[in-house]
């Protein structure tokens, strides 16, 4: 009797559960039950709609081989990625979002399919017209600022996309990325890249001589990318002094993020030191304008942003060390203050109003397993002691024992160190201890001139320290000289350029108005100080001829 009530209950059990089983299967076809109804419509006599013309997908480089070109090796946590909990929020007034975002409105998309019909060889629509007044276009019309380059060769190509040698899927070692048909992506001309995402375009763009083109259509795009595209993932840099966070976006693109700690008005305090300074995300910003509006072009594309602290960070990282340091303030701000060497504790916590928070987004620059970058140690770094000197700060004759050293005793390399030196003084950076160049260009590059966060501290000092490199050496290229020389008259005024530059940014205004009131006082001192040189030394071995012929001619070499 026991058993026969032992086995009973057993097929009650069981019953119980195929039910359940049934029910939840019902459930899981009811929706695609009514679809398919809905599609056929049954009882209604009305005419089915007429069927929209198939589309055809967009053809994009497989998820791998974008991928690998991002530069995240520094931080094995920045390759997870994870889904947003809420839908991204859809910018106002149609404004179109980066790739992975829908077009804002159906005349965007229809001038987005328009363009991609344009074949390769056809002219392009004229750009519009800038305003008359308006000094930045007239400065970049200008024949300092139309300079051709040599002629570009394969090796002077960073990738050259017409080759056969497709991209290697182990480069990156991260086989959760590999494409679901085993396949790899192989650019193979103009056709494609145009498909290609714009932190790719970017890459590709970079050559021996510049990170990018003046007029690259790719790098406006890329600055509305950083600000529009969705993040899907978060985690902190390793290394640093201070708080970074490395964002994916949806189109697999990745930024260096830096938070707003100081407000545009504030100052260093005179008390700090240069290595123990806060970094600035309105520095970051306004050192990628100041750097072009130089006609430098070697700073990565960087773009103020407003971001969502509980959608955009905490929800979607991965990074548990980073997630356990969100708090809510007393004044019920949502609050973290991540992991780093300085100012990372509830004490320096980065607050929101309420959960909102400015911030700088930094382009990544290609990945590393696919093109090296060489650390220079700054031959005028700074000591970084609170009582040491560096040895160029107590020997006059400093930079003549440098001109001796490779790589600065021939080709470019001391008058890219001038150009850092000019661009460091007009922004007030102390902070220039190291510095990189691509290893595939060997010695005969320009600098990538990163991390500017302490610049744009003080505005009522100038630091002239910074400057010792060009007094020592008075060297410096003729192209930077003109053009230094054209951004001192009052028509193409540089706080005036840099002003209008800066509008042009999400979280505008970037710089408190001294601040680009003390870059033309320091443009200035940089003018006597080239002009003492030449009343010493004489013009021709201060300024260094680097126009291949009339500056009219408009062709130099870097």
């Amino acid at each position: 009797m026991k058993m026969l009530l032992v086995r009973k209950f057993r097929v009650l059990i069981l019953m119980v559960f195929l039910v359940a089983c049934t029910m939840h299967i019902m459930i899981d076809l009811l929706p695609r039950l009514e679809r398919r109804g809905t599609e056929g419509r049954p009882g209604c006599s009305c005419p089915p709609p007429a069927a929209a013309p198939p589309r055809a997908a967009p053809r994009w480089p497989s998820k791998h081989t974008l991928r690998i070109l991002q530069d995240f090796s520094a931080e094995p946590g920045s390759n997870l990625s994870s889904q947003s909990r809420e839908a991204a929020e859809r910018a106002a007034g149609g404004g179109g979002g980066g790739g992975g975002g829908a077009a804002g409105g159906g005349g965007g998309a229809a001038a987005a399919r328009t363009r991609r019909l344009i074949a390769p060889g056809a002219p392009r629509p004229p750009p519009p017209a800038a305003a008359a007044a308006a000094p930045l276009a007239a400065l970049f019309q200008h024949p300092l600022y139309r300079a051709a380059l040599p002629p570009l060769t394969d090796g002077d190509l960073l990738f050259n996309v017409n080759s056969d040698i497709r991209f290697n899927p182990r480069a990156a070692e991260q086989p959760e990325w590999q494409n679901e048909d085993n396949e790899e992506f192989l650019p193979t001309g103009e056709t494609s890249i145009d498909s290609y995402p714009n932190w790719l375009k970017f890459h590709i763009g970079i050559n021996r001589y510049e990170l990018y083109s003046r007029h690259n259509p790719a790098i406006e795009a890329l600055l509305q990318d950083l600000v529009s595209q969705k993040i899907t993932s978060v985690a902190m840099k390793s290394g640093g002094t201070q708080l970074k966070l490395i964002m994916t976006f949806q189109n697999y693109g990745q930024a260096l993020f830096k938070p707003m700690k100081q407000t545009r008005e504030q100052e260093t305090p005179p008390d700090f030191f240069y290595f123990s300074d806060y970094e600035r995300h309105n520095a970051e910003i306004a050192a990628f304008h100041l750097d072009r509006i130089l006609d430098f072009r070697r700073v990565p594309p960087v773009a103020g942003r407003l971001v969502n602290m509980t959608r955009e960070i905490r929800d979607v990282t991965r990074d548990k060390k980073l997630w356990r340091t969100f708090f809510i303030s007393p004044a019920n701000n949502i609050c973290f203050y991540g992991e780093c060497s300085y100012y990372c504790s509830t004490e320096h916590a980065l607050c929101g109003k309420p959960d909102q928070i400015e911030g700088s987004l930094a382009a990544f620059l290609p990945d590393l397993s696919l093109a090296k970058r060489k650390t220079w140690r700054n031959p005028w770094r700074r000591s970084y002691h609170k009582r040491k000197k560096a040895e160029w700060e107590v020997d006059p004759d400093y930079c003549e024992e440098v001109k001796q050293t490779p790589p600065y005793d021939s080709g470019t390399r001391i008058l890219d160190i001038m150009d850092m030196t000019v661009f460091d003084f007009l922004m007030g950076n102390m902070d220039r201890h190291h510095y990189e160049t691509f290893e595939k260009f060997g010695n005969e590059t320009f600098i990538i001139h990163l991390d500017n966060g302490r610049g744009f501290g003080k505005y009522s000092h100038d630091e002239l320290s910074i400057l010792v490199p060009l007094n020592q050496c008075c060297r410096i290229r003729k192209s930077t000289y003109l053009r230094l020389q054209l951004l001192a008259k009052e028509e193409y005024k540089l706080s005036l350029l840099m002003k209008e530059s800066l509008l042009k940014d999400k979280i505008a205004p970037i710089l408190y108005q001294p601040h680009l009131e003390a870059m033309d006082r320091r443009l200035r001192i940089v003018l006597k100080a080239v002009s003492d040189c030449i009343e010493k030394d004489g013009y021709d071995n201060v300024v260094e001829n680097d126009f291949n012929t009339d500056v009219n001619t408009v062709t130099t070499e870097r």
